[in-house]
């Protein structure tokens, strides 16, 4: 038996709303974001955001907060675990193309980058993300420019791809975005970490 509304909402963490503002986000942008109807989704009532947040902003920023550090600095320090960057490589892009509701997560963010709260945020992400593949890129023995080019083409394949199926722009079945991400690995990632043609 389900519990009524007045209660649902007591029972509610700052992570319920988090996650439901990101959704927000995903699918209507940052102006969608607004208390009323993210407490009628929730089925709790505005009481319940205050008790977590002080208004919008603050629930835009933890929203943002979260995504940096968990869809960006841990996901780094997991890769950390794998010693040849090549791998790391692969493993990122493979993990990225895996997760379709990431990739239109990162795609909605980067669309919704002129917003004062928001452009810090996926600016520092952004940087983050491309410096650390260009890092990696060095690492196999690219010169810099060129391990900063390949940085931007490769973030770029996943955050390309992901707009148009946020957008509707186009439909892709699982097996074609294995291929597609299969494309682009054998594209942009070298088969060894020693290759010497580039």
């Amino acid at each position: 038996m389900s519990r009524p509304l007045r209660n649902r909402s007591r029972l509610l963490s700052a992570t319920d709303w988090i996650q439901a503002a990101m959704e927000t986000i995903v699918q209507g942008g940052v102006a969608a974001v607004a208390v009323e109807p993210l407490a009628a989704g929730l089925g709790a009532t505005k009481g319940s955001f205050y008790h977590h947040f002080a208004n919008r902003d603050a629930l835009i920023v933890a929203a943002l907060q979260d995504w940096e550090q968990f869809q960006t600095e841990a996901v780094i320090e997991r890769l950390e675990l794998i010693t040849d960057p090549a791998e790391r490589l692969r493993a990122v892009l493979a993990a990225a193309f895996a997760d379709p509701n990431g990739g239109m997560r990162d795609a909605a963010l980067l669309a919704s980058a002129t917003h004062p709260v928001v452009k810090p945020f996926v600016q520092r992400v952004t940087n983050r993300r491309l410096s650390y593949f260009a890092d990696m890129y060095r690492q196999l023995g690219f010169p810099k420019p060129q391990a900063r080019r390949r940085a931007l083409m490769l973030y770029l394949s996943y955050i390309g791809l992901f707009d148009c199926l946020r957008l509707g722009l186009a439909e892709f079945s699982v097996a074609e975005l294995r291929a597609y991400a299969h494309e682009v690995l054998s594209t942009l990632v070298p088969e060894r970490s020693n290759e010497d043609s580039r």
